[in-house]
């Protein structure tokens, strides 16, 4: 399956002192690349109540600045699915340059039961078409 990129609009807010988006930001920008693929994955109308996930590990490593004027897309895919979590990977790319790579590890969570859960099937059938090479 493919979902074209996520394309992110730097806000002025999302800048440092010295012009470069600001390292925590990278974060907001993988979790609204999560959305947008989640969302392709398993339908707007999802239970992430019953069927959700925590992140319990991120990653991130910065190879070029972002810049206020810059217009970055981020890719997302799938570096391992197992039993109950899944690791994604993330790069951020202007005009084909990569400027950021980075990586999720999330569990599958039902808050009802305040539990771990087994990957859903559809969850884990789309993950599945998200399986790259981090290459």
């Amino acid at each position: 399956m493919y979902i074209p990129p996520l394309k992110i609009q730097v806000r002025f807010s999302d800048l440092d002192i010295l012009g470069h988006v600001n390292n925590v930001i990278y974060l907001s920008y993988f979790e609204m690349a999560r959305i947008h693929y989640f969302t392709a994955l398993v339908g707007p109308k999802w239970d992430w109540l019953k069927e959700g996930v925590v992140l319990v590990k991120n990653d991130v490593e910065y190879h070029i600045p972002i810049l206020l004027h810059d217009e970055p897309s981020i890719f997302l895919f799938v570096k391992n699915i197992g039993n109950k979590s899944f690791s994604l990977g993330y790069k951020i790319m202007i005009n084909d340059k990569l400027h950021t790579t980075g990586g999720s590890t999330l569990v599958c969570f039902d808050s009802t039961i305040q539990q771990a859960i087994t990957i859903p099937t559809i969850m884990r059938e789309g993950l599945s078409t998200l399986i790259e090479n981090e290459n």
